[in-house]
């Protein structure tokens, strides 16, 4: 049993007595001390507030069945990696994952070169993150991926549009996606649906739903790959696409590069859709 949590959480406290392996969460040297750190060392005299805070937590209860809110759905961009970190440094020293410590830097070097590139004082057409963000707005996601870590990466994406923008995003992997979404392309949510919607009063008249194709894959497209057919399918159907494949590096640097690309993306959509509420 191994578990990733704050010091002297509850859920660290629970795996000690199971015997199990209690990872600290990782924090940056900014983060503020977390809530579970207030406690006195053993043997030191609490405070009243110590005290408190204390008996509260022990009183705390949840109803069975339910889970606290801040637990479920996806991370949060600001604690995936808070969470991931301890987990692939463990998974290397067992042999699973090869992620040494020079492996686990090459990955902060990238997410510090994404953040560079996705950050907000980057303009929209050299940013990345922005410009999915504006192709995404008023459609209706369909997140087609290609690959083991691009499919964690599109159902992480679509919970957090969900979570944080209020969007509906559809995520399928390839090449059943094919099968799968194909009658969407063909529907009212078709590029295509509505001829007369070239004529539409912009002003008076909502803009249609549309479907846009998102590709998500973690290696380079290759013979085998279902990537070729699935642009083919949308472009018959004149439905828009957006695309997101693996850049120069290990599969750990790339798999970081397109978990914090879309975590851009889906909060520059939360930013929009809270201005335009």
């Amino acid at each position: 049993l191994v578990a990733v949590a704050p010091a002297r959480s509850p859920l660290a406290a629970a795996v000690e007595q199971a015997r199990g392996l209690t990872l600290p969460l990782a924090t940056s040297p900014y983060d503020p001390a977390a809530p579970y750190d207030t406690a006195a060392p053993a043997g030191a005299p609490q405070t009243q507030e110590q005290a408190q805070t204390r008996h509260a937590a022990e009183q705390h209860t949840e109803p069975t069945g339910t889970a606290a809110a801040e637990v479920t759905g996806p991370a949060l961009p600001g604690t995936l990696w808070a969470l991931l970190t301890p987990l692939l440094a463990l998974t290397d020293r067992i042999g699973l994952v090869a992620a040494p410590p020079s492996a686990l830097q090459q990955v902060a070097d990238r997410l510090d070169q994404v953040a560079e590139r996705c950050g907000p004082g980057i303009a929209t057409y050299t940013n990345p993150a922005k410009a999915l963000a504006a192709e995404l707005a008023g459609s209706l996601p369909l997140l087609w991926t290609e690959g083991p870590v691009a499919a964690a990466a599109g159902r992480r994406f679509a919970g957090l549009l969900a979570l944080l923008a209020g969007r509906p995003a559809l995520v399928a992997e390839l090449p059943g996606a094919l099968a799968t979404h194909g009658t969407l392309l063909s529907g009212t949510l078709a590029g295509g649906a509505d001829p007369d919607d070239f004529f539409r009063d912009r002003v008076e008249e909502a803009e249609a739903l549309r479907a846009r194709v998102v590709l998500l894959y973690d290696e380079p497209v290759g013979a085998l790959s279902a990537v070729p057919t699935a642009r083919e399918l949308a472009l018959a159907h004149d439905t828009a696409l957006s695309e997101l494949g693996p850049g120069q590096g290990s599969a750990l640097e790339n798999a970081a590069e397109l978990l914090a690309i879309t975590d851009f993306t889906a909060v520059y959509l939360t930013l929009a859709s809270a201005e335009g509420s």
